[in-house]
């Protein structure tokens, strides 16, 4: 059996003749293959996203900041056609709603809309004024059973023509790191409600005599997040009866010639309030000569203040006769003042008080429409007496 030769290298491993040979045509061109060099891509780059345009989406979407996002807006677009770059999409459909943002922000601007979400949001932190549970001055509450004294938790405004606990008047922010005692937050208090009580009640005969001054304010624990504020308020002595309709009588309430009476009568009530601790002359000569200069020198400025304003025809008349009883008030006072001995100071004393007691202005007031009924007590109305003695509750 012949056993063929093994293929040489000019022979074909099968029966077909190599390629190029035979009646077969070559299946490609011969010579070198095309080859990708390292680094290059088989495909087209695509141009990049324009980077401002990305921005102005996100704040027009974002609806922050709309009047940058629109200004990104227009250059992106400026940017994309210089350097053919992509997102005229984004750029465009940021500037629209820039747009509208910037819409929407006038028309709440015009509409009050800020003011109103900034006043929630301080309601909301409890920060309105400062004072305690967001209270205002001229807001009336009930406080939870009724009771102005101990630790309060919250309260509910109620409308002042209602019955309600009570009504506040001032509020103040106590200063310093660390917390002053629970003595000294009283004392605090007390000075500076009592202080300003007349500036909301100016016509201290509204005040009804079974009321008086209370007050929040804070706790240790309160003081170390911060808490600083000291609500003064009104409220009823007896804890029960409560209050009925606003104390409050100042500028923003009353009439110009009701506002001028009453700014004279308070200079002459401060000098009245400052009378010496020892009730009796001959325990203190000396401290009651100094309140007696005091006093004199209130009264000559209560008659100018009255003189110098212009008086409505109906007032002028009953006014003029006041004025002539405070001048002749401050002489005798003046010579209080100088008085050598207790019995000289009584004596000019009671010549001087006799020329300006209450009942000598009801005339006047009633012309003016001020309340005309003196106070039970004979102090300046309403617990308003010379000896604060207010009471408080923590918050």
């Amino acid at each position: 059996m012949a056993i063929p030769p093994p293929p040489g290298p000019h022979q074909p491993e099968g029966p077909y003749p190599p390629p190029g040979q035979g009646p077969y045509p070559p299946p490609y061109p011969q010579g070198p293959y095309q080859t990708w060099g390292q680094g290059y891509s088989p495909y087209n780059r695509p141009a990049p996203f324009n980077g401002l345009a990305i921005s102005a989406l996100v704040l027009g979407v974002l609806c922050f900041l709309p009047a940058v996002g629109l200004v990104l807006g227009i250059v992106a677009l400026v940017q994309i056609r210089k350097r053919g770059e992509r997102g005229t999409a984004m750029a465009v459909t940021g500037m629209v709603m820039s747009t509208l943002g910037i819409a929407v922000f006038v028309l709440a601007l015009a509409t009050g809309g800020p003011r109103e979400f900034w006043d929630g949001f301080k309601e909301g932190a409890g920060t309105s004024t400062g004072s305690a549970f967001s209270l205002r001055k001229g807001d009336c509450f009930d406080a939870p059973g009724g009771s102005l004294e101990g630790t309060a938790y919250d309260v509910d405004k109620v409308p002042c023509a209602r019955r309600h606990d009570a009504e506040v008047f001032a509020d103040f922010r106590m200063s310093g790191r660390n917390y002053p005692g629970d003595s000294g937050v009283v004392d605090a208090a007390d000075t500076r409600c009592y202080a300003l009580r007349t500036s909301y009640a100016m016509d201290a005969w509204a005040v009804p005599d079974d009321v008086d001054v209370y007050y929040f304010t804070p706790t240790r624990e309160s003081w170390s997040g911060g808490d600083r504020a000291v609500t003064c308020m009104f409220g009823n002595t007896d804890g029960k009866s409560g209050l009925t309709g606003s104390l409050r009588r100042d500028a923003l309430t009353l009439n110009a010639d009701q506002t001028a009476y009453l700014r004279a009568a308070d200079v002459l009530n401060q000098a009245m309030d400052t009378a010496p601790d020892k009730a009796y002359v001959e325990d203190d000569l000396p401290g009651h000569k100094a309140w007696a200069v005091r006093v004199s020198g209130a009264l000559d400025e209560q008659a100018r203040l009255l003189r110098g304003h212009g008086w409505s025809p109906a007032a002028g008349k009953p006014v003029a006769a006041l004025v002539e009883d405070i001048e002749a008030s401050r002489k005798e006072w003046t010579k209080a003042a100088a008085a050598p001995d207790a019995d000289t100071f009584y004596a000019h004393y009671e010549k001087g008080l006799k020329l300006i007691e209450p009942s000598r202005t009801v005339t006047a007031r009633k012309v003016l429409g001020l309340a005309t009924t003196p106070p039970s007590d004979g102090t300046n109305g309403g617990g308003q007496g010379d000896e604060p003695g207010g009471s408080g509750a923590e918050v």
